[in-house]
């Protein structure tokens, strides 16, 4: 999105929890093992992590190693990008949910975005929302915001208010990091408060955290959680 968004001046920081309850503990690389995994849920369950959040390969073994903790099991659709058909990424979200997850992090088709095709947005995002809510799951609508310019993003985000989405999130990683605190703010004007935030791409300090939560993020998507919450 447009690099002036980052200027945007930050609200002033107040949190109501501890940092690592903002977090969602990432492992997402195509070569992870499931000792990464078991490792990634021990520091999670040490740290306090709101959730880890696992390829769909991972998430029976993640929702099995976390049974009986606080720790939710958060999962990818589509992912990194977007292009499925919404029934493939149907098919994804009951498996999901089969194997355990909590919560779905789902892409967009930015393919179907460049070529404007709205409907086909709106059918997407409806289909997955309307399954997630179905099941009282939580859904996180992945923008990829720095392939989007701002009249895109502005469009989604009104797809994501109609179906009534749970979060609005930046990035995959994958395409940009998305993670900056002008954008994040950008979001919070424009969405709704009952539409939470997920920042995600690149967060790597304390203090880029907690900027982004200052700008309006509810939730972190990081790989160098327990740095992060150590100030390291």
């Amino acid at each position: 999105m447009n690099h002036h968004l980052e200027s945007i001046n930050q609200p002033n920081l107040s949190m109501d929890k501890p940092l690592a309850q903002f977090i969602d503990h990432t492992i997402l690389k195509p070569d992870s093992s499931v000792e990464e995994i078991r490792i990634l849920c021990t520091e999670a369950m040490e740290n306090g992590f709101y959730s880890v959040c696992v390829s769909p390969y991972f998430v029976k073994y993640a929702k099995r190693f976390l049974d009986g903790t606080q720790v939710k099991v958060s999962t990818v659709v589509g992912f990194p990008m977007g292009y499925a058909f919404t029934s493939s990424k149907v098919e994804e979200i009951k498996r999901a949910f089969i194997d355990g997850a909590d919560e779905i992090d789902a892409v967009v088709n930015i393919n179907a975005i460049k070529s404007e095709d709205w409907n086909y947005i709106q059918n997407d995002i409806d289909t997955m929302a309307r399954m997630c809510s179905m099941r009282d799951k939580v859904i996180k609508v992945i923008f990829e915001v720095d392939l989007l310019n701002e009249d895109e993003a502005r469009k989604l985000c009104d797809i994501c208010i109609e179906s009534e989405v749970d979060f609005v999130k930046t990035a995959t990683g994958i395409n940009g990091k998305g993670n900056q605190p002008g954008v994040i703010s950008f979001l919070r004007d424009y969405l709704p408060k009952g539409i939470k935030i997920k920042a995600s791409g690149g967060i790597r300090t304390q203090e880029e955290a907690l900027e982004l939560i200052a700008a309006g993020a509810d939730r972190l998507g990081c790989s160098k959680s327990v740095a992060i919450v150590k100030g390291s």
